[in-house]
């Protein structure tokens, strides 16, 4: 087969958001586009967003005037099918939808010169069969972009076991010339990024419908946690509840996972009408259908200061001498209160504390502080060598070993020490704090907080209640994130809480798609990176995180919740036993310089 020649016009057909922004895309790396859209309103909206677009990009100096009259004369729009007869390649992204798709890619092929390419933009549907129903199934592929594509950089590039290696070839090619990064795929739902974001997203919305946590703190977790730069929920509604629904349709159909079963809510919104920023309401309400701000509605909080009636707190114990316990240490005594910070041992106490003042020392240098404030911040921490020293605390935080035997008889001991009153938190985040409630004889007072690390750097915390916390312990260490300055999320008492029981599912399952030989490790961490906007690829994390901590994360996961799907990849499990734990070992999924 010859060489397909290079693309000198190209055809998006469907104006939609995502169609409007490959045209743009297309039509700004130098060619010709043809526009077809039988929605004349659609068609319409297309050329003005493009004339608004790049109206912008002449403001800002990114192109000039007269660069923008050539790109806006490249694009023309049509409301028929014929218009792209002439065409070297022909990217379909219509309705989401087998025989739409297939009804429009065989009148395509039909009218189409012998030598054109046929890309369909799905994300769910199968390549192979849509190529199956044209005569030139060796020239048809998947070309999946992301929202919003003059934006987003990755675009995935969907091989069938028909498609041609030339066609892939020049494909790829082309989009290197647009300016985006290509990342070849297999044909399956979802490919990568949606492979694993879809499975993360309806786990969000199984947690919103048990009502474990409000589509606030939901989002909010995994935004502050694990700094997404959208949480599940909002990010749901402007896929589209309805596109959500037929992308994990067609997931569990492939993998039979009930992870990827869609959860009954999404179905419930799609059928009421409630697609999400399109249909103006989905899992929030907004101004009106299209629009990206929200208004309130019957579900939306209070407001600050809506958690009130907690008990006094001026002095803070710290209990460990670890990274988090330091870091947590440090933000209270940069907020003002008195901290006592208790090791084992004293020698242990006061090395704490001089990391501590390490760190404020590293915040004055940055200018985050000024030497006077850092002085109080030390001045305000007292080293101890042993719980004895919180008589007198009035929240003692515990930060030693993810260890339950441990952590309870730690509280054993606070429950002798502390005086009657005192709030006593744990920052486990994967153990029942109602195990290490009912070692003191006080199980109302205790609760969890979950900070993050690094704990003076990250704004979340997570305020896990037992059945047995009283209410104003709650409103406690509401008003203390308050005066600290992180971002309290209320969750219930169960493993992962929030942020950990939506995260770790999603890294295990990217580690199943290595370990089935589906895509790299270095192609998976660009296209969540590229395509989904993490601040790091799942690996990447992985390795940071430590993947033995990870393993024993998935596996209280697991051993809570006894659903399959959540089984760690055997894959993980033999790295930990080798002794490849990420970063820390020098090896983990990608190997590090020793220090």
């Amino acid at each position: 087969m010859d060489r397909p020649r290079p693309f000198r016009t190209v055809a998006i057909i469907g104006l939609g958001t995502m169609g409007t922004g490959i045209a743009e895309v297309v039509a700004r790396a130098g060619h010709e586009v043809i526009g077809i859209e039988i929605d004349d309103a659609a068609a319409h909206r297309a050329v003005t967003n493009l004339e608004a677009s790049t109206a912008r990009a002449v403001q800002r100096e990114r192109i000039t005037e007269s660069e923008r009259g050539d790109i806006l004369a490249r694009f023309r729009t049509f409301s028929d099918l014929a218009a792209a007869a002439e065409s070297d390649l022909v990217i379909e992204v219509v309705t989401e939808h087998f025989d739409i798709k297939r009804e429009v890619l065989t009148a395509l092929d039909a009218i189409l010169k012998p030598g054109a390419i046929l890309a369909t933009g799905t994300n769910a549907l199968s390549v192979t069969e849509l190529a199956s129903h044209t005569s030139r199934p060796d020239r048809v592929l998947g070309l999946h972009f992301f929202a919003p594509a003059p934006a987003m950089k990755l675009v995935e590039v969907v091989s069938t076991v028909l498609t041609s290696p030339e066609t892939t070839d020049a494909v790829t090619e082309l989009v290197r010339s647009l300016g985006k990064e290509p990342v070849a795929v297999g044909d399956r739902p979802g490919f990568i990024a949606d492979g694993l974001l879809f499975g993360y997203l309806n786990q969000a919305a199984a947690m919103y419908e048990a009502r474990y946590a409000t589509r606030e703190d939901i989002d909010a977790a995994m935004r502050l946690g694990c700094g997404l730069p959208m949480g599940p929920l909002a990010l749901l509604d402007l896929i589209g509840i309805d596109t959500a629904q037929t992308v994990l349709e067609a997931m569990y159909e492939a993998s039979r996972d009930r992870l990827h079963a869609p959860a009954p809510i999404l179905k419930q919104l799609t059928a009421a009408g409630l697609k999400g920023r399109k249909s103006g309401r989905g899992f929030y309400t907004y101004e009106a259908p299209g629009s990206a701000t929200v208004v309130p509605d019957g579900e939306t909080p209070a407001g600050a200061g809506g958690v009130t009636g907690g008990r006094p707190v001026r002095t803070v114990g710290v209990a460990g001498s670890g990274t988090m316990a330091t870091g947590i240490a440090e933000v209270f005594a940069k907020a003002g209160y008195e901290v006592v910070l208790a090791a084992r041992g004293q020698e242990k106490a006061d090395k704490a504390v001089a990391a501590l003042a390490r760190s404020l020392d590293r915040s004055v240098a940055k200018g985050r502080l000024s030497q006077e404030q850092r002085d109080a911040a030390v001045a305000r921490v007292t080293a101890a060598g042993s719980l004895d020293a919180f008589a007198d605390v009035d929240l003692a935080v515990e930060a030693v070993a993810e260890d339950l035997p441990v952590k309870q008889q730690l509280f054993a001991t606070l429950d002798k020490v502390c005086k009657p009153g005192a709030v006593l938190a744990t920052t486990t985040s994967s153990l029942p704090v109602v195990a290490v409630a009912t070692a003191t004889s006080r199980p109302r007072d205790v609760i969890g907080m979950h900070f993050f690390n690094p704990a003076p750097a990250m704004k979340l915390v997570e305020v896990v209640r037992t059945v047995l916390t009283a209410e104003d312990v709650h409103a406690t260490v509401h008003e203390v994130c308050g005066r600290i300055r992180k971002h309290a999320v209320d969750c219930g008492d169960r493993a992962g809480f929030i942020v950990n029981a939506l995260l770790f599912p999603y890294l295990n399952n990217a580690v199943k798609m290595v370990q089935e030989h589906y895509a790299t490790v270095e192609d998976i961490d660009s296209a969540m990176k590229l395509g989904g906007g993490y601040p790091m690829g799942p690996f990447e994390l992985l390795d940071v995180v430590g993947l033995d901590v990870s393993l024993a994360i998935e596996q209280v996961l697991h051993k809570e919740f006894r659903d399959p799907g959540l089984a760690p990849a055997p894959l993980l499990e033999h790295l930990v036993s080798a002794g490849c734990l990420g970063r820390k070992t020098g090896r983990g999924f990608r190997e590090y310089a020793r220090r």
